[in-house]
């Protein structure tokens, strides 16, 4: 049996591999390493990518999230609702400006927040609403919009694992990418995502031309005018480097987000065949029809996930738990009073899921592997 990686980024970088070394060596003989002309052409690329009116890149996603919530005013004494299933930088942003992370509990089939447990969990002190696009689907925006509009509070979607993803919206009468339908959009370009560069990076979005501006000006330490520093801001730019990797591969984004559904497809169909969903083995990846999902990661729930990673890893198969502790029972936040039992869905899914190779250069010899791999495990059960 053949190794199959969790994820190989070497196969895209062989399609893209010229293109990637010129742009490169173009920014090196430029001696133009941050911000910059390559950068401001793929803000303007994004923005037309998304649908959105403004796409300011910075340092990472968490940058993004935290540079969101600063500019709508997220301070000490404000709470953030937003959910306890999903990379730590989902609530981090909020407590890093001093603010308290609230946690709502997720659906039990998108793991994306609940509406009625975000309802229920909004207070006289919440600032904003965090929602996630988790594992590349995006959350039910019709009714967290809703919520969010109702009860005066900005919503800021973290589509850190969901570049390309869309979401079909009655509310706002139309598809739309995700990311641009909230007060703000934050992204992640780390390696590994769906659209990953040869570092950190990340961007925002909004459609808000004064939050755009403030945006701008946080992330050069509060500047418009160079060494005059109106308000107080930090140091969160983009790389050209990375821009100008980003530049390359955002073309080729919608077919890459296609060889994940299909490989998604492929599994659905392998897992089906084998019994194992319908023996209660596995749970697949629940698709919220109004979504397009672009699958950056493909997760299922599954009895004995412990025992059945390690029968993986013995055949030499990536898998991964994403995500292990929900975060409202992390020892950094055990000042906000949380105790198990208390978000009772997060808990369930985070004692369930496991994470299959997906990208989507995989090959179905290597898919078929991993399948028969898991049914030859809960066929010894």
């Amino acid at each position: 049996m053949k190794p199959v990686p969790l994820l190989d980024l070497k196969p895209q970088l062989a399609a893209i591999k010229e293109d990637v070394y010129k742009v490169l060596h173009d920014v090196v003989d430029s001696q133009y390493f941050i911000l910059g002309p390559n950068v401001e052409a793929f803000e303007k690329e994004a923005a037309a990518f998304l649908g959105a009116r403004h796409a300011i890149g910075c340092a990472s996603g968490t940058d993004a999230l935290i540079l969101s919530l600063n500019a709508l005013g997220v301070r000490g004494g404000d709470e953030v609702v937003t959910t306890p299933f999903s990379f730590f930088a989902s609530a981090s942003c909020a407590a890093l400006l001093g603010a308290k992370p609230v946690f709502a509990d997720v659906d039990p089939r998108t793991f994306n927040l609940d509406p009625a447990s975000l309802e229920a969990s909004i207070t006289p002190k919440t600032k904003a609403i965090v929602a996630v696009h988790l594992f590349g689907q995006c959350a039910d925006m019709d009714a967290i919009l809703e919520i969010g509009e109702r009860r005066g509070l900005p919503v800021v979607e973290d589509a850190c694992q969901s570049m390309s993803a869309t979401f079909e919206s009655k509310r706002l009468s139309g598809r739309f990418e995700a990311g641009a339908m909230g007060t703000f959009g934050t992204f992640s370009f780390f390696p590994s995502k769906n659209l990953g560069a040869f570092g950190d990076g990340g961007l925002v979005t909004t459609n808000d031309d004064r939050l755009a501006a403030v945006i701008r000006q946080t992330r050069v330490h509060g500047e418009r005018v160079r060494y005059h520093h109106e308000i107080m801001g930090w140091n969160s730019r983009l790389d050209a480097l990375q821009a100008a990797v980003l530049r390359v591969k955002l073309p080729h984004l919608r077919a890459w987000s296609e060889g994940r559904r299909r490989n998604a497809d492929l599994y659905d169909r392998l897992f089906r065949a084998s019994g194992l969903v319908e023996r209660g083995a596995i749970t697949l990846p629940h698709r919220d029809p109004r979504c397009g999902h672009i699958f950056n990661q493909y997760t299922l729930r599954v009895r004995d996930r412990d025992a059945l990673g390690a029968f993986l890893k013995d055949r030499q198969i990536g898998w991964a738990i994403y995500y292990p502790i929900p975060l409202h029972l992390q020892e950094c936040f055990a000042s906000l009073g949380y105790r198990p039992g208390d978000l009772p869905v997060a808990e369930k899914a985070a004692a369930e899921v496991i994470s299959l190779p997906i990208f989507p250069e995989l090959s179905t010899e290597q898919i078929e592997t991993v399948a028969a791999a898991v049914a030859e495990f809960y066929s010894k059960g």
